[in-house]
């Protein structure tokens, strides 16, 4: 005689398994829901960049703190043709043709004394002032260029959060999680010192920002600046370049760009 209440307990029992397996083998069969939306840039940095910095020079003064003369391009790894356009530099056809900003361009405004201001704009947009030849720059997190956007002196800047990283140079304990990448293309052509050292329009930037804690309470940002200019470079140009925290933005001084 057939045991019907045992047969129908053993049928429910057998969907109720079959119910609780069919997400896993889903999940297996079709690799699960999708990801949801990548969290915003602002808020997953691991170091907070913004505030006021003031650059301390402690090497280069001679090519950062005046004008150097005319073919003064030492340890610049300049290519002959980079050599030839660095020996014809005429900072008064530079003023004459509207060009006084060359010097302030992405690939080297970073290295002219002063004064930055790092604000975030949106969460994934930061903005990077600079007083010395009032220049701005935007770092895009996850963007890219427009094909047919005009070139600039400050560049078209991709950023993303880079993996953990040695200390800087300097010294000090970064925060885990390592710097603030960014590369810049899209650049107009302009000179990595004031003496008419020159990079392409098709140079590629890149840099690494890094933020140290010291134990006497001091601040530094280290930007470390890889210019790669085949056009005018024989190898990549590397600088390292050192700001300090300031309380606020008393000190800010906004100045025009000079060519001389």
């Amino acid at each position: 005689m057939i045991d019907m209440p045992m047969i129908r307990r053993f049928l429910t029992q057998t969907a109720l398994a079959a119910l609780m397996l069919a997400p896993a083998a889903m999940q297996a069969q079709f690799g699960g829901p999708p990801p949801g939306p990548p969290r915003p840039a602002k808020e997953i940095a691991p170091e907070d960049l913004t505030g006021y910095w003031v650059s301390i020079v402690t090497e280069d003064w001679r090519w950062r703190m005046v004008t150097p003369p005319k073919g003064d391009y030492a340890s610049v790894p300049l290519s002959p043709a980079g050599r030839k356009t660095a020996d014809a530099w005429d900072p008064d056809k530079d003023i004459a043709a509207g060009n006084q900003c060359k010097a302030y361009g992405a690939a080297a405004v970073m290295r002219v004394p002063g004064r930055v201001h790092i604000t975030w704009t949106d969460d994934n947009t930061l903005k990077v002032e600079t007083d010395a030849g009032t220049q701005t720059r935007v770092f895009h997190f996850g963007g890219k260029p427009a094909a047919n956007e005009a070139a600039s002196w400050q560049g078209y800047s991709v950023a993303s959060w880079d993996g953990l990283r040695p200390p800087p140079r300097r010294g000090g304990t970064p925060p885990p999680g390592g710097s603030l990448k960014v590369v810049t293309t899209n650049m107009k052509a302009g000179y990595l010192r004031k003496n008419g050292v020159p990079y392409s329009a098709d140079a590629v930037l890149t840099e690494y920002y890094d933020r140290t804690n010291e134990p006497n309470g001091d601040s530094w940002l280290i930007v470390t600046t890889i210019v790669h200019d085949p056009a005018n470079l024989n190898q990549d140009f590397v600088t390292s370049t050192h700001f300090r925290m300031e309380p606020d933005g008393s000190k800010w001084s906004p100045s025009a760009c000079e060519a001389k």
